[in-house]
Protein backbone atom coordinates (compact mmCIF):
# COMPACT_ATOMS: atom_id res chain seq x y z
CA UNK A 1 0.00 0.00 0.00
CA UNK A 2 1.25 3.49 -0.77
CA UNK A 3 2.27 5.76 2.08
CA UNK A 4 0.97 8.90 0.34
CA UNK A 5 -2.54 10.09 -0.29
CA UNK A 6 -3.37 10.30 -3.99
CA UNK A 7 -6.10 12.91 -4.41
CA UNK A 8 -6.65 12.44 -8.17
CA UNK A 9 -6.69 16.18 -8.88
CA UNK A 10 -9.11 17.17 -6.12
CA UNK A 11 -7.28 20.46 -5.58
CA UNK A 12 -8.22 24.11 -6.00
CA UNK A 13 -5.79 24.35 -8.93
CA UNK A 14 -7.39 21.43 -10.76
CA UNK A 15 -10.97 22.51 -10.09
CA UNK A 16 -10.26 26.07 -11.25
CA UNK A 17 -8.54 24.91 -14.42
CA UNK A 18 -11.19 22.36 -15.33
CA UNK A 19 -14.07 24.76 -14.63
CA UNK A 20 -12.64 27.55 -16.77
CA UNK A 21 -11.70 25.16 -19.58
CA UNK A 22 -15.19 23.64 -19.55
CA UNK A 23 -16.82 27.08 -19.66
CA UNK A 24 -14.57 28.02 -22.58
CA UNK A 25 -15.40 24.84 -24.45
CA UNK A 26 -19.14 25.37 -24.01
CA UNK A 27 -18.90 29.00 -25.15
CA UNK A 28 -16.83 28.02 -28.19
CA UNK A 29 -19.17 25.18 -29.12
CA UNK A 30 -22.20 27.45 -28.88
CA UNK A 31 -20.42 30.08 -30.96
CA UNK A 32 -19.75 27.53 -33.70
CA UNK A 33 -23.43 26.58 -33.78
CA UNK A 34 -24.43 30.26 -33.90
CA UNK A 35 -21.70 31.16 -36.43
CA UNK A 36 -20.24 33.86 -34.17
CA UNK A 37 -16.44 33.92 -34.61
CA UNK A 38 -15.83 36.63 -31.98
CA UNK A 39 -17.66 34.62 -29.32
CA UNK A 40 -15.70 31.52 -30.40
CA UNK A 41 -12.43 33.31 -29.66
CA UNK A 42 -13.76 34.52 -26.32
CA UNK A 43 -14.35 30.85 -25.46
CA UNK A 44 -10.81 29.99 -26.53
CA UNK A 45 -9.56 32.81 -24.28
CA UNK A 46 -11.36 31.13 -21.35
CA UNK A 47 -9.52 27.91 -22.14
CA UNK A 48 -6.15 29.68 -22.18
CA UNK A 49 -6.99 31.52 -18.94
CA UNK A 50 -8.04 28.21 -17.36
CA UNK A 51 -4.76 26.51 -18.22
CA UNK A 52 -2.77 29.51 -17.02
CA UNK A 53 -4.76 29.79 -13.78
CA UNK A 54 -4.24 26.10 -13.05
CA UNK A 55 -0.50 26.37 -13.57
CA UNK A 56 -0.23 29.53 -11.46
CA UNK A 57 -2.27 28.01 -8.64
CA UNK A 58 -0.21 24.83 -8.75
CA UNK A 59 2.94 26.93 -8.56
CA UNK A 60 1.47 28.80 -5.57
CA UNK A 61 1.01 25.51 -3.71
CA UNK A 62 -2.68 24.84 -4.38
CA UNK A 63 -2.06 21.77 -6.53
CA UNK A 64 -1.15 18.18 -5.82
CA UNK A 65 2.30 17.57 -4.44
CA UNK A 66 4.70 15.85 -6.80
CA UNK A 67 5.19 12.20 -5.98
CA UNK A 68 8.68 10.75 -6.29
CA UNK A 69 8.62 7.05 -7.10
CA UNK A 70 11.73 4.94 -6.84
CA UNK A 71 12.40 2.01 -9.10
CA UNK A 72 12.46 -1.28 -7.24
CA UNK A 73 10.30 -0.12 -4.34
CA UNK A 74 13.14 1.38 -2.30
Amino acid sequence: MNSHEDNHGKTPAAWTAVTLILIGAVISAAAILLARPIIFWIGIAFVVIGVTAGLVLRGAGFGQEKIVRHIGGR
